[in-house]
């Protein structure tokens, strides 16, 4: 009887909600222990929940959480860069924050750092190209190319692209086909062109 006592009150506690503050404890628990390497938190944003992850280095995964491939993700994140991952919402605030103040139209520039950790070789020569189109301006995928070194290679630039890890923050929705057309975007193009509508690159 008393066993079964116990079972059902330990199964009761796991169903408790964590205390206001818990996660961030926890993690700072953590960081002081040298636990810590990669913190995440999911933040609300008018094109749904994103997941944003952070490393000492910057920010290094940005996802649309809409097709729940959350844990997905934390896994990819724990075998590429480190199993070291925990909920910590206060070590992505900043992240929270610029992202708060560019959907609200008073942040034309991200200053986050980057951790290109995610990325290699063409990929991240792509992607630097990419970071540095500027707000409300707009590239092709040739050109995207031609910055990033190999002007023949207009596919695996798209191709880059589409494996994104930080959109909106590096800015693949500024990227069209030549022409004008929206080109593809990982998170759909509604939401690649609700940015551009958001930065008054279309009308």
């Amino acid at each position: 009887m008393t066993s079964k006592i116990e079972s059902a009150l330990r199964e009761a506690a796991d169903r408790l909600p964590d205390p206001p503050g818990a996660a961030d404890a926890l993690a700072e628990r953590a960081s002081a222990e040298g636990l810590l390497d990669v913190a995440y938190a999911t933040v609300d944003s008018p094109l749904g929940p994103l997941m944003v992850a952070s490393t000492p280095r910057g920010l290094v995964r940005l996802s649309y959480s809409e097709f729940r491939d959350d844990e997905a993700v934390l896994s990819d994140l724990a075998r590429r860069v480190s199993p070291r991952v925990l909920e910590a919402p206060a070590r992505v605030d900043r992240a929270r924050r610029e992202l708060d103040e560019y959907f609200e139209g008073r942040r034309t520039k991200f200053e986050l750092p980057i951790d290109w950790t995610l990325t290699r070789g063409f990929t991240t020569e792509v992607l630097r190209a990419t970071a540095a189109v500027g707000f409300g301006d707009t590239t092709t995928y040739s050109e995207v190319a031609r910055v990033a070194g190999s002007p023949r290679a207009v596919r695996a630039a798209g191709n880059s692209l589409g494996s994104n890890p930080m959109p909106i923050v590096v800015p693949c929705h500024r990227v069209l086909r030549t022409g004008g057309g929206l080109g593809g975007y990982t998170g759909g193009l509604e939401r690649k062109e609700f940015l551009l509508r958001l930065e008054g690159a279309i009308i």
